[in-house]
């Protein structure tokens, strides 16, 4: 393990030599997304490829240049606890936009009587914090998918539903995302269908992008 990790730094060292969106940087960010993806945290929840694919981004815009975070540091510790500390921060952010999306679902009440004897609703949810902006790393992404200059995203989308495209779907899944019960309410199809559709259309076509960028 501390001769894989040597390794990794070494090629982390390579690629940053390279100037941002070079392919030479490209290939070596590759290879090192490739060693590394089969050693990451897993875990089975609904959101954990929304979150991994938010930790390649964070990644490749921050493992040379520090572009949106704190830039990779080896002196404390691995690129793959580097890694495995951002994926698991992005794993409870989706935890708990889920709880909080739970919670209003029950639309729990309290009841508390005034001093004035008048009775007021407060809902517990009118507590939580708001959902986060998209972070910066995103806001490339984000201007991508709208412009959709090729309309490939638009013509994506799931047998008979045209308004169900990638489009719309990549956007809805940014952070803030909205969760695939919304969706699923939304447009009245179940959530393995639109999961899945997600999987199979949307998050290549994601990925082919940010190798053009130079994110991966």
């Amino acid at each position: 393990m501390v001769q894989f990790d040597e390794h990794l730094r070494r090629l982390v060292s390579e690629a940053c030599e390279h100037p941002s969106g070079s392919p030479q940087r490209q290939k070596l960010l590759t290879q090192i997304i490739r060693l590394t993806a089969n050693r990451l945290w897993r875990e089975s929840t609904p959101y954990y490829q929304d979150a991994l694919q938010q930790t390649w981004l964070y990644f490749c815009r921050n493992v040379c240049e520090g572009l949106t975070g704190q830039i990779y540091n080896p002196t404390y510790g691995s690129v793959i606890t580097w890694l495995n500390a951002y994926l698991k921060r992005r794993l409870q952010d989706f935890y708990i936009n889920q709880n909080r999306e739970q919670a209003t679902t029950v639309h729990l009440r309290v009841r508390q009587s005034t001093s004035g004897g008048t009775r007021e609703t407060i809902d517990p949810v009118d507590n939580l914090p708001a959902t986060p902006q998209p972070p910066p790393i995103l806001e490339d992404l984000e201007i991508w998918v709208k412009t959709d200059s090729e309309g490939e995203l638009c013509s994506t989308y799931i047998k008979g539903r045209p308004d169900v495209n990638c489009q719309v779907l990549i956007l809805k899944r940014l952070p803030p995302e909205v969760s695939w019960k919304e969706l699923s309410e939304e447009f009245g199809l179940s959530i393995p269908t639109l999961s899945s559709f997600y999987q199979r259309q949307c998050l290549p076509r994601l990925r082919k992008f940010a190798e053009l960028e130079g994110l991966l």
